[in-house]
């Protein structure tokens, strides 16, 4: 049995996970991560950070770490298949806003070792891995954790538990919490190129619609210059995976993407179900959930993994405030009212209306949207408006006013 009374424990050991222990352990609060895979987990999907997550992870060195491989992403794109850009958004508006008026990508699976980094000379925070939680309990004075681990079953206790354990969470289902919400019946194939988009007058970041087969653009690092281009497309829902990731049919939605006079060097490609689901509840008493455990969205805006720093950092402020009894656990609740509301109001609608726009397929009420899109981004406040939205920081700003 492995016990301290006084420590916080986290299940998952993915971005969410780790940056709110780390912002725990920052505060000299004990805290023991348990992660079910035998490492770092490599997850290619998730890898555009918006500028409050530059900011919130800032202190602890994070940011400047990103940046030395990331690439900086100043404008974005909506386009059309066919008619090319429609609206082209300057995130220097934001300047006056943010220290970051800019986005960042960077991949998951680069984010998470700077973090794990980050936690490893911290004496009083552990990581393990390969250690899956199997069950739970509570009582007015504190938590405990059954694992199964190579050794067999091991028991864990703390003071609090966080599920931080992605879409699937153990944590959330052992607490038998409705995960509200519907499953897109499209599911989504990701493929990513070596084809530099950019000689093609791509952004970095770019969501192309088209009534056939939208998608969703991004630029990312790789291993270094000059880079993949990651693209999202839909699947019909008939289309069998074997499919779908066959090399024809990828090179087909490539050529129907953007026509090029050579097959495309394809690097990697995958298949996922989407999500739009929001947990009943953050919180029962000394067990909290945050990132995709309490929250799923599809990607177009990049507002899941980043809603999930949101939770990390939010809620290690207020559990750090409540472990030294300079406030009650109420501010637990605070931090469920201000997460799971701006969830449901920005990131819920925002995505769902985003993947609305780009598979619209009435002509009018296409024409209409791109056109009221043109008016936004010509006039310079009412592009920063936008901007706010979808950056994100209108959603941070929106939480700091729920009391």
């Amino acid at each position: 049995m492995s016990s301290d009374h006084r420590r916080v424990i986290v299940a998952g050991a993915g971005p969410v996970g780790l940056l709110v222990a780390l912002a725990l352990a920052k505060q000299d609060v004990p805290v023991l991560v348990l992660e079910a895979e035998s490492a770092l987990t490599h997850d290619p999907r998730a890898g555009s950070f918006h500028p409050p997550s530059l900011e919130m992870m800032a202190p602890y060195g994070i940011t400047d770490e990103m940046h030395r491989s990331a690439i900086r992403v100043p404008r974005w794109q909506i386009r059309d298949r066919v008619q090319g850009v429609v609206a082209e958004w300057d995130l220097g508006l934001l300047r006056d806003d943010t220290p970051y008026p800019y986005r960042l990508h960077l991949e998951q699976h680069r984010l998470t070792p700077m973090i794990y980094r980050r936690l490893q000379p911290i004496p009083h925070a552990e990581v393990r891995f390969g250690i899956r939680v199997a069950d739970f309990g509570q009582n007015t004075d504190g938590v405990w954790v059954l694992a199964a681990t190579p050794g067999g079953t091991e028991r864990f206790t703390g003071a609090w538990l966080i599920g931080a354990d992605g879409g699937r969470s153990t944590v959330r289902r052992l607490l038998n919490v409705e995960f509200d919400g519907f499953t897109w019946p499209e599911r989504f194939v990701v493929v990513s190129s070596a084809h530099d988009f950019a000689r093609d007058g791509y952004t970095s970041n770019a969501y192309v619609a088209d009534p056939e087969q939208w998608a969703a653009v991004f630029h990312m690092p790789d291993a270094g210059p000059p880079g993949l281009w990651r693209m999202a497309f839909p699947v019909p829902v008939d289309e069998p995976d074997a499919e779908t990731l066959a090399p024809a049919a990828v090179e087909q939605r490539m050529q129907y993407f953007h026509p090029a006079p050579e097959r495309y060097d394809v690097r990697y490609r995958s298949i996922y179900k989407v999500h739009q689901r929001v947990a009943k509840e953050f919180r029962r008493g000394r067990v909290l959930l945050a990132g995709d455990a309490a929250h799923l969205n599809n990607p177009l805006g990049a507002f899941g993994l980043n809603g999930g720093i949101h939770d990390a950092i939010n809620l290690a402020q207020k559990l750090g405030k409540v472990w030294r009894g300079e406030g009650d656990a109420a501010l637990l609740d605070l931090y469920v009212r201000q997460r799971r509301t701006v969830n449901i109001e920005h990131v819920q609608e925002g995505s769902i209306r985003n993947l609305q726009i780009l598979a619209e397929r009435d002509p009018a009420a296409r024409g209409k949207h791109f056109d009221q899109l043109r008016r936004t981004a010509a006039r310079a406040d009412s592009a920063k408006e936008y901007l706010l939205r979808s950056s994100m920081i209108a959603s941070v700003r929106r939480a700091a006013t729920i009391t």
